[in-house]
């Protein structure tokens, strides 16, 4: 759940990337670390194993500026995509306000994104939270790949309901900041009657 200080008129909103590990979650917040300028963001803090996947999760701290009259902010997550990361993958959902679910876009990567599709679903259910009660963004990653699954096979797969969806080449920056910007504006939409109070 958003924060809302009506006292100082500040609003932070908390975002969260899921998907399968390797699947390009880190790389999107990689981009808007090097994209943003600084007095716009914090530094991004990741904790890498040796192989550079994910150990717990990353976190980035993105000033918006003022929306709705509110000195407004994004926190940044990435959730871990291991299975046996349960723990970490729930106290990071905790008060979320949308979720971009990131889709590695390989056929041998299939079987991975419906795992983190499943977890998805499973974690919130755990948690006492209809899925269907939180904004989803789905973002299919890695479309410069010469053997990627073409959109319209993976829509019924990730994306049944008609979410908001973006084709993305995260390392190159293509389709990351629309992801987000749909993100907050799904995420803030539910928002506006509280906030103009």
């Amino acid at each position: 759940m958003a924060f809302v200080n009506l006292l100082t008129k500040e609003l932070t909103l908390k975002i969260a990337y899921h998907g399968p590990g390797l699947g390009g979650k880190t790389t999107n917040l990689r981009w808007l670390e090097s994209t943003l300028p600084s007095g716009q963001r914090g530094e991004l803090l990741t904790l890498d194993t040796a192989t550079e996947r994910t150990l717990f999760f990353d976190f980035m701290l993105v000033k918006l500026g003022s929306v709705l009259g509110f000195s407004t902010r994004l926190h940044l997550f990435t959730v871990p995509g291991q299975t046996y990361y349960d723990a970490s993958r729930k106290l990071i959902l905790r008060g979320v306000d949308a979720i971009v679910f990131v889709v590695d876009s390989q056929p041998e990567r299939l079987a991975e994104n419906e795992e983190s599709r499943r977890l998805l679903t499973q974690d919130l259910a755990d948690m006492g939270v209809d899925p269907d009660g939180i904004p989803i963004v789905v973002q299919y990653n890695k479309r410069d790949m010469p053997d990627c699954v073409p959109v319209e096979d993976l829509q019924p797969r990730f994306n049944p309901t008609g979410a908001p969806y973006f084709q993305a080449i995260a390392r190159h920056g293509v389709g990351v900041m629309p992801t987000l910007r749909t993100a907050v504006t799904e995420g803030l939409a539910g928002l506006a009657p509280e906030a103009s109070r």
